[in-house]
């Protein structure tokens, strides 16, 4: 088959021959239409966000696709069917705390990096191996929208998030970092869960002002000055804060974060999943009295458990996600290096970058 095969650090994937995946027992083989392409995909290649990576690999995190095979212990699939491919491939031989590797991408650890001498390979080919689990059905959809259902992909990861946080509809939420990829895509997931209300703080006023256009009423935006923000995000809200979520990348100071967490009310939750602190710069620091006076939750989480993946694809599937509110830009494969270069310049909120193998 065709994969774009990235040889060492500092370099971009080229083209080339790869050999076709071999079916094992728990595996699936899907034939890949539409893989995403992350904004900071370049940072990885470069070697900048020190990922940890078995090379040479293909890369691709995640995909939509058709199975193409299937091993013996699945019994519903069948060759022909609409698939997400989960990329978080987690070891099997223990279920309270697996090993993990983010297919394509990265992993946790040595465990993550043994788990990768058999499932590292991505979705930046023609096709891509899997456990059995983590190709999950669609359902049928148009091989023209494939590309906007692999916006499933960047929605799972603050969905991940909330489901962590255990958003119950009617509650207020903070998403920290709202203005980026991740982040925006996190406010419509809140949005679809029943959060009566999604705080979306950011500098650009411009992208605080697509937001408020896109969502209406119940999404409040503020921006931040760096002058008492923590107050003004809470009077910015029309009650209690009860969960904020952070997503704010690595390049983000970790005071940011603590301003945002600290919004949160008495009892309430924080969960953790962005990048901050992650090449260097000051730790989070919350204050202890703070902490247990009000009996705050502060989670961390990477990424979402597998269940996951099923339930965010209902809320696509009956309206409540729309998928629709996503610009779709798509290269070949041929054009890898177009479309890395293309994800890292347009990193605007509701875009997405595939490939179609």
């Amino acid at each position: 088959m065709k994969a774009a095969v990235l040889e060492e650090f500092g370099t971009l994937p080229s083209v080339r021959e790869w050999p076709d995946p071999v079916l094992g027992t728990g595996e699936v083989v899907v034939d890949v239409v539409a893989a995403p392409v992350l904004p900071y995909a370049g940072e990885v290649f470069r070697g900048e966000r020190n990922y940890l990576l078995t090379l040479p690999v293909v890369p691709g995190a995640g995909a939509v696709g058709r199975v193409r095979a299937t091993g013996p212990d699945a019994t519903r699939l069948k060759p022909g069917d609409w698939v997400l491919c989960d990329p978080t491939i987690r070891a099997r031989d223990d279920a309270r705390t697996p090993d993990i590797t983010l297919q394509g991408l990265s992993a946790r650890g040595e465990g993550g990096l043994f788990l990768q001498r058999h499932y590292g390979h991505g979705a930046y080919a023609e096709q891509v191996l899997v456990p059995t689990e983590n190709a999950v059905p669609l359902g049928p959809i148009d091989a023209a929208d494939a590309g906007r259902w692999a916006a499933l992909s960047l929605c799972l990861v603050p969905y991940g998030g909330l489901l962590a946080a255990q958003l119950q509809p009617g509650e207020t939420v903070l998403v920290s970092g709202a203005t980026g990829n991740f982040g925006s895509a996190g406010v419509a997931v809140a949005l679809a869960m029943g959060a009566a209300c999604v705080l979306a703080p950011g500098r650009n006023t411009e992208v605080l002002a697509d937001l408020e256009r896109r969502f209406g009423a119940r999404v409040r935006t503020v921006r931040l000055t760096g002058d008492d923000d923590t107050a003004r995000m809470r009077d910015a809200a029309p009650g209690p804060i009860d969960v904020v979520l952070d997503l704010l990348p690595p390049s983000a100071g970790a005071a940011v974060t603590r301003t945002a967490a600290m919004t949160v009310r008495e009892y309430g939750r924080v969960v953790l999943m962005g990048g901050v602190g992650m090449l260097g710069g000051d730790d989070l620091a919350l204050p202890y009295p703070w902490l247990m006076r009000n009996n705050i939750t502060v989670r961390g989480q990477w990424l979402a458990p597998r269940e996951a993946n099923g339930s965010l694809i209902a809320l696509a599937r009956v309206g409540l996600l729309d998928l629709g509110g996503f610009a779709v830009t798509e290269f070949g494969l041929d054009e890898i290096t177009d479309a890395i270069g293309h994800a890292a310049k347009e990193q605007a909120r509701f875009a997405l970058t595939v490939v179609r193998p």
